[in-house]
């Protein structure tokens, strides 16, 4: 099997992504950390600007949590940005601001995993390392034909086959462009409900699509049938504005987007009993006519309701969370997208 004909594909296409163009061991996690959970598209838009702000881990290290949060704003998953910042806190601390070479020096940092430890040695030095994400978890079961389940199972023997030079032993090639040739292909052609074959640079040597069932690849668990579905929630989003001034709070360790200041905002109705996020408004109010747009988070698809009031009618709601005056910038506030979104919606005609 040729791979130079994947890497030569993969730099044709997608060299232009940011995180490859002045790749480090620095940029990579950064990267990395991002688009877990994640888009490609997403992430481009905010890569640039975060390393803008903070060049080097002594400069994420340095970050307060506020200043960190407004530069993660519109990657979502607040939790990988202080994770990202306690790896880099942990290196200036206890490796000089360096990155260790040893994989179980890597591992030992809290924050970096199985994954990110090859990631960083594989593409962010460019030495022998397979970061096994779901895509290429997808795409070496289907061009080896792996029966193993996927998940952990087949993450390991991946791993070993690779470790054995089982798979993937070609000599004179990066390793960095390999990882991210496979990440490519499992994003573009190697999807997992769709395929490409026709198109795919290494059809020609894939077992699975020899086979001719290529989407029965990675071997699944059987689906849960009372799995749990979507729930619909609507809240209320108070609005109450002094000058440039908003009236917000902020949100704790155990609500969403924790860190992050949000307008009062109160339930109004919910299909999961159990939702804890909001206060539920006990005041009656007709909020079918009101302002509404809609957002999600998790399994929850919301409907935001806004509304306007004072901050004597606000006082009145007795509101149980200590709230601030916030001068608002939808650029360098704190805010929440929420929040923001429920101020530019009342601004429009």
């Amino acid at each position: 099997m040729d791979l130079k004909i994947l890497l030569s594909w993969s730099k044709k296409e997608f060299s232009y992504l940011p995180w490859r163009r002045e790749r480090s061991i620095y940029t990579t996690l950064v990267s990395e950390i991002m688009l877990q959970q994640t888009t490609v598209s997403t992430v481009q838009k905010h890569f640039d600007r975060f390393l803008e702000r903070f060049p080097h881990l002594e400069a994420l290290a340095k970050a307060t949590e506020e200043e960190l949060l407004v530069a993660w704003k519109g990657l979502g998953y607040y939790r990988r940005a202080r994770n990202l910042k306690k790896i880099a806190e942990h290196l200036i601390l206890h490796h000089e601001g360096k990155f260790p070479l040893e994989e179980d020096k890597l591992r030992c940092i809290p924050g970096i995993g199985p994954y990110t430890s090859q990631a960083l040695i594989g593409i962010g030095r460019d030495e022998r390392a397979l970061a096994i994400d779901a895509n290429l978890e997808r795409v070496l079961s289907r061009l080896y034909a792996l029966k193993e389940e996927k998940g952990l199972k087949l993450q390991k023997k991946i791993a070993e086959l690779f470790l054995k030079k089982k798979i993937l032993n070609q000599k004179n090639i990066s390793y960095r462009d390999l990882n991210e040739a496979l990440m490519d292909l499992g994003r573009v052609y190697c999807q997992a409900r769709k395929v490409s074959c026709g198109l795919c640079p290494l059809s020609s040597h894939c077992e699975a699509f020899l086979r001719g069932n290529p989407l029965s690849f990675p071997h699944e668990k059987a689906l849960d049938k009372k799995r749990s579905e979507d729930h619909v929630i609507q809240v209320l989003r108070l609005i109450v504005m002094k000058k440039d001034h908003i009236l917000a709070y902020k949100k704790s360790e155990k609500e969403w987007l924790s860190g992050q200041f949000e307008v009062p905002t109160c339930l109004l109705s919910s299909t999961d009993k159990k939702l804890i996020q909001y206060p539920l408004l006990k005041q009656k109010v007709d909020w079918a006519g009101l302002p509404m747009f809609k957002t999600g988070i998790t399994k929850y698809k919301i409907e935001n309701y806004i509304q306007v009031i004072s901050y004597q009618e606000f006082k009145a709601l007795q509101f149980p969370q200590p709230v601030e005056w916030r001068k608002y910038s939808s650029e360098s506030s704190n805010l929440s997208t929420a929040s923001i979104k429920a101020i530019q919606r009342l601004k429009k005609p």
